[in-house]
């Protein structure tokens, strides 16, 4: 398998044809993807070498937890959300109820404005997690924020008992599991990630404290 390295960047029509999004939201992507571009000389958002792939690596990267995020979603919650990967990326494509939630005012700032510009209903949350008025979601995610036990961690107080999370993980995955385990009894199902040889979605269900009845 060819290193990432060495994969040509992907265009907005690669990533329409990868995900099936429909024109209108493939335009809301484009203006997300300028304003990202354009924040970033100022405040660091991602990484300075993503934004050479930024399709590749920051849009299909969030727009492959769609499938995985249930239909009858109407509320969700995005933790360490940064530059809106993958919460605000998701609402544009059209999860409802999504509520970012970013300690750092800039990229609170960043995210309101990216919300107007492109049209996307949603609420930005400026403070820690566990600031987060009380709130029950069908939907979490989370993106290189802290290892699986620290999320769930974070998710507990927030999460539906029928809910679910989806996490874009490593390939410290699994070591990440085996610590998790030893807290909490979960569900897990693992996906291939379609942007990264080592990366995973993590998809956990029936989220509950070891012990618990």
């Amino acid at each position: 398998m060819p290193g990432e390295a060495s994969l040509a960047p992907l265009t907005p029509g690669d990533v329409q044809m990868a995900t099936n999004v429909s024109r209108e939201t493939l335009e809301r992507l484009e203006a997300y993807v300028a304003l990202l571009a354009k924040w970033q000389k100022a405040v660091n958002l991602v990484g300075p070498r993503t934004l050479k792939d930024v399709w590749r690596r920051h849009i299909l990267d969030s727009l492959q937890l769609m499938p995985y995020s249930p239909k009858e979603t109407a509320s969700a919650l995005d933790f360490g959300s940064g530059a809106g990967l993958p919460g605000l990326v998701l609402a544009i494509a059209g999860v409802r109820g999504m509520v970012l939630v970013e300690s750092d005012a800039r990229k609170a700032a960043f995210l309101r404005e990216a919300a107007r510009v492109t049209e996307t209903e949603l609420e930005v949350f400026h403070g820690r997690i566990e600031m987060l008025p009380a709130r029950k979601a069908d939907l979490i995610t989370a993106r290189a924020l802290t290892n699986v036990a620290g999320l769930l961690g974070y998710t507990w107080p927030y999460l539906k008992p029928e809910g679910r999370c989806l996490f874009l993980k490593g390939k410290g995955v699994d070591e990440e599991l085996k610590e998790a385990e030893s807290l909490w009894e979960m569900r897990v199902t693992k996906y291939p990630s379609r942007t990264a040889p080592d990366g995973v979605i993590l998809q956990l269900e029936g989220i509950r404290h070891v012990g618990d009845a």
